[in-house]
C-alpha cells in the first residue's frame, strides 16, 4: 500500500525525471481509459489490412478485425462518441451477457495474397458455418465469410484471435477481447462499492461520492461475476501485444507482389502461385510493446482520437482513494508480458473467466495477490487494483487546524475499519483516520528514522510531470490549505492556487487536477521502450485523483 512514487529509490526517480520529458508530449486534457467495445449478442466483423501508427512516426503495415457493418452499440452506455473502423487493433472489444448466443459473422478481406482467416474464442464452445474447413475451425476463404455461434455460458474476460497460421495472423494484428458480463449480479453489488480487500460496512459509499461529485456510470456491470466479492468501482481493460516491424514489412513486400500479378481473388487460393504468404516468423525480434495497440505516450491519449482511426482503444486508468479498479488483462500477441501496476498489488479475481475461490469456503475469492500482473499469449485474467492511502503515516489531504480554510479543518470520523466514510460527499471521503492531522516532517531531508514520517525524493530527480503537482497532498489547493492562508485571509477562502512547483504543466492545472502519478509499466526493460528508445512501449500512469478532480470516462 505504501509504494508510492514518493517512496520509490532514487533509480527510479531517475526514470520518472525522464518521464517528465515525455510528458510534454501528452495532450492537455488528460484522457481516461473504462473498458470501451461494441455491444451484440449479433456482431459483423471484417478482417482487412491498414497501417497503425508508432511513437517514432512510424507507420507500420497490419492486419486487424473491425466492423463490416454498423454495430448494435457502443459500451460503456455513456459513451456516445465511440466508431468501429473496418480494421482495428485490437479488434473491437466484444461485450455480451452470460446466456446469451453469440453471433459473430467474419468477412475476409484481408489481400488474396494472405489466404484464408479465421477466429479462435478460447473458452467457449463455437460452432461454424460456412466457409471452408481449416486446421483448427472453418476459415473464410479471400472473399468469403464465415459465422461462428458460442453461448456465452461464463462471465470474465478472455482473449478471441485468428486460428489459421497464427504465427503470422495474431502477429499482424488479428486479436481482440470478448467481455461477458454477468446474468445477475448480488444484490450488495447494486451500491456498494466491492468486498474484496476492502471495507464491507460502507454500503454504497463509493457510488454515493461519485454521485455527489457529478461523475457519470460508466462500468459496464456493478460485479465483474455473481460473487459478492466481484463488486467494483471503476474498470479498465488493457491487452498487451508486441510487433517486428520486418515481419510486417516482409508481408508488405509480398502482398504487393502479389498484386502486382493481378491474380483475381477468386482465383487465388492458398498455396497457389503467387497467391501464397511465405513470411518467416523466426527469428523474433520485436521493437514495438504495446497497449490496447497504443505504445507510451499515445496510450494516454484519448479513446476514438481521430489521429488513431485504427487504434481506438487507450491505455490511462484513474481512480479515487478507497475506489476499486477493476482491471480486465489480456496477454495477446506471442511473448509473456510482466507488467506491474505501483501502488498497491493486484488482487486476482479469475483467470480465462474462472473465478479462483478457496478450497474450504466457497464465499471466499482466494486469488493471489501479484506484483506483477504476468501475462501469457491468449491468458485473460480479471483482478481488483485499489489505494486508499492507508499506510502512508502523514495526511494526504493537508489537513491543518491553524488554516482558515474550511476544507482544512474537515473532521475525519472512522468507521469500524478506520476510513472516513459517513459522508461521501465531503473531500477526505474515504480518508484513513489515523493519520488525520498528520503533518509531513518538519525539515524534509534525511529519512524516516531522522524524524519521519516521509521525505520526498531530490525535486532533480523526481517525476515532475504533467499531473504531479511537486505536493505530497491530494487535490489542487492541497498545499497551501497544509501551509496556511496568507495573512488576512478571508475565513474558509485560500485562493485558488497550491500545488508546489511546477503547477500549471500541461495536463495539471494548480485549480484543478492534482494527484497521485503510479506509473504502471512492464518489468521486462526491453517492453518500456518504443524502437529501442526509452520511454515508449507498455508504459501509463494511474492517476489518483483528489475527489475534486471529476474523472470523466467519456473519452
Amino acid at each position: 500500500m505504501n509504494s508510492l512514487i514518493m517512496a520509490t529509490a532514487s533509480s527510479k526517480g531517475r526514470l520518472l525525471s525522464l518521464l517528465a520529458t515525455a510528458a510534454t508530449l501528452l495532450s492537455a486534457t488528460a484522457a481516461k481509459a473504462a473498458a470501451p467495445g461494441i455491444t451484440g449478442p449479433t456482431f459483423n466483423l471484417n478482417a482487412t489490412d491498414a497501417y497503425i501508427t508508432q511513437p517514432d512516426g512510424q507507420m507500420v503495415y497490419s492486419w486487424g478485425y473491425g466492423c463490416s457493418s454498423a454495430p448494435t452499440g457502443f459500451a460503456p452506455a455513456l459513451n456516445a462518441a465511440g466508431f468501429c473502423s473496418t480494421m482495428q487493433i485490437p479488434g473491437p472489444t466484444l461485450i455480451v451477457t452470460q446466456g446469451q448466443t453469440v453471433t459473430v459473422t467474419l468477412t475476409n478481406n484481408l489481400p488474396a495474397a494472405a489466404g484464408n482467416t479465421s477466429i479462435l474464442f478460447p473458452g467457449f464452445t463455437a460452432t461454424a458455418t460456412g466457409g471452408v474447413n481449416g486446421l483448427l475451425t472453418k476459415e473464410a476463404a479471400p472473399g468469403g465469410t464465415v459465422t461462428y455461434s458460442f453461448v456465452a455460458t461464463t462471465p470474465g474476460t478472455r482473449a478471441y484471435y485468428s486460428g489459421t497460421q497464427a504465427d503470422l495472423q495474431v502477429e499482424m494484428g488479428l486479436y481482440g477481447a470478448v467481455i461477458v458480463l454477468p446474468s445477475s449480479v448480488p444484490a450488495v453489488c447494486g451500491t456498494l462499492g466491492s468486498t474484496t480487500g476492502l471495507p464491507t460496512t460502507n454500503p454504497g459509499g463509493n457510488a454515493k461520492a461519485r454521485a455527489a461529485a457529478g461523475e457519470g456510470e460508466f462500468r459496464l456491470a456493478t460485479a465483474a461475476y455473481s460473487h459478492p466479492q466481484a463488486c467494483y468501482d471503476r474498470e479498465y481493460i488493457f491487452q498487451f501485444s508486441e510487433m517486428d516491424p520486418n515481419i510486417h514489412a516482409q508481408a508488405l513486400a509480398q502482398v504487393n507482389a502479389a498484386k502486382a500479378l493481378a491474380q483475381p481473388a477468386k482465383d487465388c487460393t492458398p498455396g497457389a502461385a503467387g497467391c501464397s504468404l511465405n513470411v518467416p516468423t523466426e527469428p523474433y525480434r520485436p521493437a514495438y510493446f504495446m497497449i490496447n495497440g497504443r505504445s507510451m505516450p499515445d496510450d494516454m491519449d484519448p479513446n476514438y482520437a481521430p489521429q488513431y482511426l485504427h487504434q481506438p482503444y487507450n491505455g490511462n486508468p484513474h481512480m479515487h482513494p478507497g475506489e476499486l479498479t477493476l482491471l480486465r488483462i489480456v496477454g495477446q500477441g506471442r511473448w509473456q508480458h510482466p507488467f506491474h501496476e505501483h501502488g498497491n498489488h493486484v488482487r486476482v479475481l479469475a483467470r480465462d473467466g474462472n473465478l479462483i475461490l478457496s478450497q474450504t469456503d466457497s464465499t471466499k475469492l482466494a486469488g493471489p495477490l501479484l506484483f506483477t500482473t504476468t501475462t501469457t499469449p491468449g491468458m485473460a485474467m480479471d483482478g481488483i487494483f485499489y489505494f486508499t492511502g492507508k499506510g502512508l503515516n502523514w495526511d494526504m489531504y493537508a489537513h491543518n487546524p491553524a488554516s482558515n480554510d474550511g476544507q482544512a479543518k474537515l473532521t475525519c470520523t472512522p468507521d469500524a475499519n478506520g476510513y472516513n466514510t459517513a459522508v461521501p460527499g465531503v473531500l477526505n471521503y474515504f480518508e484513513w483516520c489515523q493519520d488525520h492531522n498528520k503533518p509531513l516532517e518538519v525539515a524534509p531531508f534525511g529519512d524516516v528514522g531522522g524524524g519521519g514520517p516521509a521525505t520526498l525524493p531530490d525535486p532533480a530527480l523526481f517525476a515532475n510531470g504533467a499531473w504531479y503537482g511537486g505536493s505530497p497532498y491530494m487535490g489542487p489547493n492541497a498545499t497551501t490549505r497544509a501551509t496556511g492562508c496568507s495573512a488576512g485571509s478571508a475565513a474558509g477562502s485560500c485562493g485558488t492556487t497550491g500545488t508546489t512547483s511546477p503547477s500549471g504543466t500541461i495536463a495539471n492545472s494548480p485549480s484543478t487536477e492534482a494527484g497521485y502519478a503510479f506509473m504502471w509499466h512492464s518489468h521486462n526493460e526491453r517492453e518500456i521502450t518504443t524502437n529501442n528508445v526509452f520511454p515508449g512501449g507498455m508504459l501509463m500512469m494511474m492517476l489518483v485523483d483528489s475527489r475534486e478532480f471529476v474523472i470523466d470516462e467519456s473519452n
